[in-house]
């Protein structure tokens, strides 16, 4: 070899150096990303969860707040117990247990010997008290802090409704990809509604830990991290005073109250009896208490005031007076004879006018108004002159709220039901069906189904004089939020206002003397209502009752059922006079009248609690 090739393997030896040297400048010096990737192995990522937004009354009373919980999880490759039973013992559980908890574990969708698992949710800052010494003497243990709904009181269950840890169906239809396995989510009421405003954004921190998992402090001095934001607050529409007063009550009794402001459409008051403390879906408990409440015979889950569907009875002859005046078929002159031959009706003054039909609650007047409404002769066919007729009547009645789902700000809103000309030709065939086949709708009953909170939202709209604003529960979200834009529409039914002064006239004297005059205010309190008793197939009559007051620039309208209690005068009524005393009084003037509503018993009626 001569020198001239020892010099040209020399440089290439020299040249390859300076390219190693250089690249190992560049990855050491210039790039952190390699270091980046070498210390992750000894990073952990922690989630910090949010708190959790606060929900108040309409008056700033507190109803939900949050209290710390903590949360441990196991990594299983590096859980490592010498002497179980001791371990037991520092954790208050025994062997099997910790034996069925990790083979559950196993079982889990999720389960990764790598990741960490549950092993103890949801302990008090007191239980994590007592085991949070313990934990460094058991590698593969970690805390996770989380918190839990709370409440200042025992009602409004069914309005707040409850967070529960999210299922895999919920996880794998999320179009967010927000959730993970293990975390909460709300499963009803306003929790649910309001997700993803309550729920806030949820914090990473980056940590160091050594080979023996001891905290070194933050990653790269927190340049990662991400700051947990806290969920809005909610202001709700709800009288916490009135709301309480309201279940007691309905305490024993099986239904409803709704109660609105019509100027608003804002709910003071929202009752499904029975209810239960809403504490008891919260916390380790949840499931056990869960169930119970869900094999209870008298279905406290079960929201009544959205999903529970009625005939109204007498309470829908208002809707009939107002479509028979604005078709134009009747006026508040025209008068019935009584004529029980045509339908049953109880004794009370006759013949009647519109304002003393109401006052009277006359079924062959309402028989006699709905006939004059579908048999218009429109058609020179009877049975197409039905059709016409019916199709005309069920415009107007489902522009009062009736037949489809009301835009409430909560879930699982059932829509009712107002049956079709479709409908009528399916059971009985196209144009074989007339007046005398559908006349029971005329007195609230056949195929009609009316839920609670759309007899509440129905009275709110009489009360206005022809317009209603969509029920909600919600007034502002945040610290300066304003009222939510689609809840300052006015939604404006059919009616003219001008029919609506007698319809109130003759609910003035429900009150004053007629069918409901025994739970009259005995202060100078003008009310406006009406009686209902709706024909139950399967036991004793229901209660129905809608009322609002003052008669001029009302400040609440309420729509009262109560399951198997009978007439409406001698249930639902007087629970309404009461709520509506409370809340323009803020006390009641009939104490007899209170406390017979209040001793009322009714579930002994339903299977188990029979006496």
């Amino acid at each position: 070899m001569n020198s001239q090739q020892r010099r040209v393997i020399q440089l290439i030896f020299i040249i390859t150096g300076l390219i190693f040297v250089s690249r190992l400048f560049v990855l050491q010096i210039l790039d952190s990303r390699y270091k980046i990737e070498a210390e992750i192995n000894a990073v952990e990522k922690i989630i910090d969860y949010p708190n959790r937004g606060l929900i108040y009354d309409r008056k700033g009373k507190l109803l939900v707040y949050n209290t710390p919980v903590f949360d441990i999880t196991v990594i299983l490759r590096e859980f490592k117990v010498s002497d179980t039973l001791a371990f037991c013992t520092k954790f208050g559980i025994t062997p099997d247990s910790l034996k069925g908890i990790i083979k559950n574990l196993k079982k889990d969708r999720g389960y990764s010997r790598n990741k960490p698992m549950p092993l103890f949710k949801q302990l008090s800052t007191e239980d994590f008290g007592r085991i949070q010494n313990f934990l460094v003497d058991y590698p593969g243990l970690y805390v996770q802090a989380r918190s839990v709904r709370s409440y200042s009181h025992k009602s409004l269950a069914n309005a707040l409704g409850y967070i529960a840890e999210i299922s895999p169906a919920k996880l794998e239809k999320q179009t967010d990809k927000y959730y993970r396995q293990g975390d909460y989510i709300g499963f009803s009421g306003l929790e649910q509604s309001y997700e993803k405003e309550l729920r806030g954004r949820r914090g990473i921190r980056f940590v160091m830990k050594d080979v023996r998992g001891v905290l070194k402090g933050s990653y790269r001095d927190g340049a990662y991290d991400t700051t947990a934001i806290a969920g809005e607050n909610l202001l709700s529409t709800i009288d916490l005073a009135l709301q309480e007063y309201g279940e007691l009550l309905m305490q024993n009794k099986i239904g409803s109250i709704v109660a609105i402001e019509p100027s608003t459409g804002e709910v003071l008051a929202f009752v499904s009896a029975p209810s239960y403390d809403p504490s008891v879906l919260s916390g380790r408990k949840y499931s056990a208490n869960y169930s119970k409440l869900n094999n209870d015979p008298l279905k406290p889950l079960f929201n009544r005031a959205l999903m529970a569907m009625y005939p109204p009875g007498s309470i829908f002859k208002l809707a009939q007076a107002l479509t028979g005046l604005q078709l134009g078929v009747i006026s508040e002159r025209s008068i019935f004879p009584c004529d029980k031959s045509l339908v049953n009706c109880h004794d009370h003054p006759n013949p009647c006018d519109l304002r003393s039909s109401i006052q009277w609650s006359c079924n062959p007047y309402y028989f006699m108004t709905f006939k004059k409404i579908i048999n218009r002769d429109l058609s020179t066919n009877k049975y197409k002159d039905s059709e016409l007729g019916f199709d005309e009547w069920r415009r107007n009645i489902m522009s009062m709220g009736f037949g489809d789902r009301i835009g409430i700000d909560l879930p699982d809103v059932k829509k009712g039901t107002i049956p079709s000309n479709a409908y009528y030709d399916r059971v009985y065939g196209d144009m074989r069906w007339k007046f005398s086949t559908i006349y029971s709708l005329g007195i609230g009953q056949g195929e009609i189904g009316i839920v609670p909170i759309q007899m509440a939202n129905f009275v709110a709209m009489i009360a206005n004089r022809g317009y209603y604003y969509t029920p909600h529960l919600v007034r502002s979200i945040g610290k300066d939020g304003k009222t939510l834009p689609q809840y300052k529409v006015k939604n404006f039914t059919t009616i003219n206002p001008k029919h609506f002064k007698p319809v109130i006239d003759g609910m003035e004297l429900v009150v004053q003397a007629g069918t409901a005059a025994w739970t009259r205010s005995k202060d100078t309190l003008t009310m406006c209502g009406k009686t209902g008793t709706a024909e139950n197939p399967h036991g004793d009559d229901h209660s129905v009752y809608i009322a609002f007051a003052p008669k001029d620039n009302p400040k609440i309208a309420i729509a009262v059922f109560v399951e198997n209690a009978g007439f409406g005068a001698m249930t639902a009524a007087p629970i309404a006079s009461l709520m509506i005393q409370k809340y323009l009084k803020g006390s009641v003037s009939n104490i007899y009248m209170e406390d017979y509503v209040i001793k009322k018993d009714l579930t002994y009626k339903y299977g188990s609690y029979k006496k």
